[in-house]
């Protein structure tokens, strides 16, 4: 077979694209490749990706494309990509082309067998928690490439049920991969935890509870924070030890801003840090540092940070929501998103139980092995393999 992959997701292939669908695109494409020595691939690479960058997926069975362009401020944008990116996929007379997420957009004018991997679909879920333009963007993308699948990979079993409800899209094609997770990477850091916690301003002396995701109304910071506030009044009460810090680490997102100023109003300004976008091995000494970590997300596609946690050994706090619950299983302790009162008494069970912690600490271990990358590169290889003539 000869098999096309939409390698425009990964911008930094000798980074390893750390986060999102860039990661996903390429852990899947690294173990397709060392699996797989049979099948032609084809992968099309953003044309701003230098060629010595990609090396490192140059095999006998590998061919590397430069999409033309990557977009165009005028000139008719929709037309070039029309016209240019169905003339790149059909001269490669394809078997079928994967595009690893649905913003990455094939082309109207394409006719040959596609698969998509769907993430989320939180702009459907949620969408007061989007800008009004960019959600209704996504839409007509997400619309628009559900339509044209001819299969489509959900990456949990609620993504897929939101797939059918949403799209009245046919179960039958829908086949769930769950993402994979490489532990290894969350295992050790060169970095010392004193380096990592003095960059970001976090005192060495405090414990603190961890966020880690884009700083927007979807990962419900406004009422972690709220939580976090009551937390501490209950905290004033309890003989414990209870003096966390809350660490809100990531990039800013949508109404970002508005968060530091809920800050200030709650008087919370001196035990609340905002670290930023936080990269590589950074990771590991935050997350194995924290007393806990806590993700109050309104909706999920997957829920990555939570295996991450896992693989550090930090006990979780997560919503009851979306795929939340079947990748967490019994390793993370679960509450309603909305209840702030029911994320702050977990707060306080947290802080002031290490039996607790140290029971969702090794549920969490187990929990996490269940997931592999190779184990998804070999099912989405089956699906490619259903195409096959």
């Amino acid at each position: 077979m000869k098999i096309g992959i939409d390698a425009r997701t990964i911008l930094n292939p000798e980074k390893g694209e750390a986060i999102g669908v860039g990661h996903y695109t390429y852990q899947l494409i690294r173990h397709l490749l060392e699996i797989d020595k049979v099948n032609e691939y084809v992968l099309f690479f953003d044309f701003r990706v230098r060629e010595k960058d990609v090396k490192k997926f140059a095999q006998a069975n590998v061919k590397i494309k430069f999409y033309p362009f990557s977009d165009y401020k005028k000139y008719l944008p929709g037309a070039y990509n029309e016209i240019l990116g169905t003339a790149t996929l059909m001269r490669e007379n394809l078997d079928v082309v994967h595009s690893t997420s649905p913003m990455s957009r094939i082309p109207v004018g394409y006719r040959g067998k596609t698969i998509v991997t769907a993430h989320d679909l939180a702009v459907y879920k949620v969408p007061d928690v989007f800008p009004k333009l960019k959600s209704t963007k996504a839409r007509a993308t997400m619309s628009l490439m559900v339509s044209k699948a001819d299969k489509i990979i959900a990456v949990s079993e609620s993504t897929k049920k939101d797939i059918e409800n949403i799209f009245k899209y046919p179960a039958e094609k829908i086949k769930v991969i769950n993402v994979g997770f490489d532990k290894r990477l969350f295992e050790e850091s060169k970095l010392t935890r004193e380096k990592v916690l003095e960059k970001y301003g976090i005192p060495t002396d405090k414990i603190y509870i961890l966020f880690l995701g884009t700083i927007e109304p979807i990962k419900n910071i406004t009422r972690l924070l709220e939580a976090f506030k009551i937390f501490k009044e209950k905290c004033q009460k309890i003989k414990g030890k209870c003096d966390h810090k809350l660490i809100l680490a990531g990039k800013n997102g949508w109404l970002a801003q508005e968060y530091k100023q809920i800050v200030k109003d709650l008087d919370l300004s001196k035990d609340v840090i905002f670290t930023g976008y936080v990269v590589g091995d950074e990771l590991v000494p935050l997350f194995k540092n924290a007393d806990f970590f806590v993700m109050p997300s309104l909706y999920e596609g997957f829920g990555m940070t939570v295996l991450e946690a896992f693989a550090t050994g930090t006990p979780a706090i997560v919503s009851n929501v979306s795929s939340i619950p079947e990748v967490a299983g019994d390793g993370a302790y679960q509450i309603d998103p909305i209840d702030t009162q029911s994320l702050a008494e977990a707060m306080t069970k947290f802080a002031t139980d290490e039996n607790l912690k140290n029971d969702f600490r090794e549920k969490g271990k187990k929990q996490v092995e269940k997931f592999n990358w190779e184990k998804c590169a070999r099912e989405t290889l089956e699906v490619y393999k259903s195409f096959e003539k």
